[in-house]
């Protein structure tokens, strides 16, 4: 997955079929965390070369 930081923008570019498919998903939750008035919060830290997983959580 490609991401690509413009300002206050986030681009995301799928690079295989899977990624497609969970970008899809994530954009339909985020949708639903907009029509819900939820907001998506960053849990723990992420280090590259130390943790490789960046784990957000919905409020």
């Amino acid at each position: 997955m490609k991401i690509e930081l413009e300002g206050s923008l986030i681009h995301m570019t799928p690079e295989t079929d899977s990624e497609k498919t969970e970008l899809n998903a994530l954009w339909s939750l985020i949708i639903g965390c907009v029509t819900d008035g939820k907001k998506l919060v960053p849990v723990g830290e992420y280090i590259p070369g130390q943790k490789e997983v960046a784990t957000f959580n919905i409020e």
